[in-house]
């Protein structure tokens, strides 16, 4: 049993995650190489490794022959039948080679053989690790700055923070610990490249996965991410629980869940909401905080007109248009944003409330001109008065005229009371007068 060798494998197997069966496999091709480098062939050498003790055994087949041409091939009756007493000619002998009998050059060749190996399967399972976690998020240590990009250490290898993966702004410091989104793995000779980005609309998603429960179980989706790094994030979200609200589930308790993103992404603004599969309802979703007065949206051209209050126009919009191109590519229409005086002079909106009172008015005016002229015409069924109407008709006029003879009459007797009553009153006051002047003329008579 070969200790040693068992020892050094076992610690390879560990630090670098390469199996033994692999570098057994090392092994085994570095013999056959020094022994072609020694011989000057090695088409009839063979290894044999048994993997439990790491015993190896290194032979060269050679054929029996009475004289020797080529020592690599053939062996001479006499030296054959030392290891073989029944050798005879033309017979296939295995002759051992030890290895401490290899040369220095032909050492060293085995050697970094063995090396290279070793390196190689490293390298592939570097590659093969971090490939399977492609579009997820790590933790990484800023290794160094060089120039405009970023050296993340990832802990097994470094990955690249480019220029343009860089949220604008942002400044990192030596051993300074980031979460980085993994864009991209290529597999090259000096081993893997690793690509990250701080910008990736994925950056976002991953990181509500791990701080929201509900999200990592599938409970809440997270259906669309509209992303401006650095400034502002839009998610719509939708629960498969219509008992789970989706858009209270990723906020928290006080807003811990979402704070949590937003510490991370060193204060970028997250607007979340609902997602709805009513394309007006969802637009004005995501044009949010704005109130929105009406939405008419084509489905088959991917475009939308949305009304607002004058008030709120700006708001809509958003700073240099941010909130109206967030909620463009958030829901992916293209967004026509009106103001309310601007939508009625252009006549793409209408106040549907004056409308109906108009018609409503329309209506009852028509019904009332109907009645009126029934009232007047009540034609019979071909279109005449019939006798039974004529004579109620005349009946009705002369009511009509009798009751105004007799206001008349009431008029007149009105007249005459009142003239009776005017003197009554004047030969009243009459008497009076002639009641205060008789004392007077008796008085000078006696006098």
């Amino acid at each position: 049993m070969n200790r040693e060798l068992m020892e050094a494998l076992d610690i390879l197997e560990k630090e670098k995650s390469i199996s033994k069966d692999t570098l057994l496999g090392a092994i085994e091709q570095s013999l056959i190489q020094a022994c072609k480098n020694h011989f000057g062939k090695a088409d009839n050498v063979h290894v044999t490794i048994n993997p439990e003790t790491c015993d190896f055994r290194v032979y060269a087949e050679r054929t029996v022959v009475e004289y020797v041409d080529d020592p690599a091939l053939e062996i001479s009756l006499t030296d054959a039948q030392k290891i073989n007493t029944n050798a005879e000619i033309d017979d296939v002998i295995q002759v051992e080679i030890h290895s401490r009998e290899f040369g220095r050059i032909a050492t060293q060749n085995a050697k970094n053989v063995i090396l290279q190996k070793i390196r190689e399967e490293e390298r592939k399972v570097l590659y093969d690790q971090y490939y399977g976690k492609e579009k997820e998020v790590v933790t990484g240590i800023v290794q160094r700055v060089m120039g405009k990009n970023v050296s993340v250490n990832l802990g097994k290898a470094d990955a690249i923070l480019s220029e343009n993966e860089q949220v604008r702004g942002e400044v990192f410091l030596p051993t300074e610990r980031i979460k980085v989104y993994i864009l991209e793995v290529k597999d090259t000779p000096k081993g893997p490249r690793i690509l990250v980005s701080r910008t990736h609309p994925g950056l976002v998603k991953r990181l509500f996965e791990a701080e929201v429960a509900e999200v990592r179980d599938g409970t809440v989706e997270i259906k669309s991410i509209a992303r401006e790094a650095g400034s502002r994030t839009k998610i719509a979200v939708w629960s498969n629980d219509p008992d789970v609200d989706p858009v209270g589930a990723c906020v928290g308790m006080n807003g811990a869940r979402v704070g949590a993103v937003v510490n991370e992404l060193r204060g970028e603004k997250i607007d979340i909401i609902n997602w709805d599969e009513n394309p007006a309802i969802l637009i004005e979703n995501a044009l949010s905080p704005a109130k929105v007065i009406a939405v008419m949206a084509d489905p088959d051209e991917k475009t939308a007109l949305v009304v607002v209050p004058d008030y709120q126009l700006s708001l809509a919009i958003g700073k240099e248009g941010q909130n109206a191109r967030l909620a463009a590519r958030l829901t992916g229409f293209k967004i026509d944003i009106k103001s309310e005086t601007q939508a009625r002079e252009s006549g793409d909106f209408y106040d549907y409330e004056d409308e109906e009172d108009y018609y409503e008015e329309d209506e009852y005016g028509a019904a009332s001109e109907e009645t009126a002229e029934g009232a007047m015409e009540e034609p019979g069924a071909d279109g005449f008065m019939t006798e039974e109407a004529f004579a109620e008709e005349a009946s009705t006029e002369d009511a009509v005229s009798e009751i105004d003879s007799g206001a008349e009459e009431n008029e007149a007797m009105e007249d005459f009371a009142e003239e009776d009553f005017a003197e009554e009153a004047s030969a009243e006051k009459a008497d009076v007068e002639d009641t205060r002047e008789t004392p007077v003329e008796n008085y000078e008579d006696e006098k």
